[in-house]
């Protein structure tokens, strides 16, 4: 299903063209959040925090860049200011719950208990193992393989030249690489 937007409706406050844009977004924006966050309720807060920017701030989308372009900007600057206050909290000594994403995925009925188990485990340390990488390799590796995005949109959302997001993934695919092959040796999954 796809919804046109009317960014000039949107600009003059329409609340119907507000409504079609939340539809066509919230779920991805929602997604992008929980894969850099990784914690579920920060996701949601973050989720409704940039919506609010999104309406008080269409009236400066010039239409440089595609509309999911600004939003994903949007997105991006609102989880990296969610992951500097969450450090400065940790440095302050208030300790917060991280919750890696998905710990409370459902068990698939259809293996067996010991096979769930391990699936589970295995997401556990992989997501675990993403979490190490630097912030930028964390989140243009997250936007690629996770969120499906193209190296030209993760460019344009992180304002980064395409060689640069192109050397992080690949940077971020061989430190995971190899901490999940110490992990393997190591017997930990």
């Amino acid at each position: 299903m796809s919804i046109e937007i009317d960014i000039q409706a949107l600009q003059r406050g329409d609340v119907k063209a507000f409504e079609a844009l939340v539809l066509t977004y919230e779920k991805k924006v929602l997604n992008m959040c929980w894969y850099i966050l990784q914690n579920k309720e920060e996701a949601e807060d973050a989720t409704q925090d940039i919506f609010l920017t999104i309406y008080q701030s269409i009236s400066r989308f010039k239409g440089d860049s595609k509309l999911s372009t600004w939003i994903h900007r949007i997105t991006l600057n609102k989880c990296l200011e969610y992951i500097r206050k969450a450090k400065r909290k940790k440095r302050f000594g208030i300790h917060q719950r991280i919750d890696i994403a998905f710990s409370d995925q459902t068990i698939d009925l259809d293996k067996n208990p010991e096979q769930a188990l391990m699936q589970k485990e295995r997401t556990y340390v992989f997501l675990n193992a993403v979490q190490q990488l630097s912030e930028n390799q964390r989140i243009s590796y997250t936007l690629h393989h996770m969120e499906e995005f193209s190296y030209k949109e993760i460019s344009e959302s992180m304002n980064l030249s395409l060689s640069a997001v192109e050397s992080l993934i690949f940077r971020a695919k061989q430190q995971l690489k190899q901490q999940l092959n110490t992990t393997i040796k190591n017997n930990e999954i």
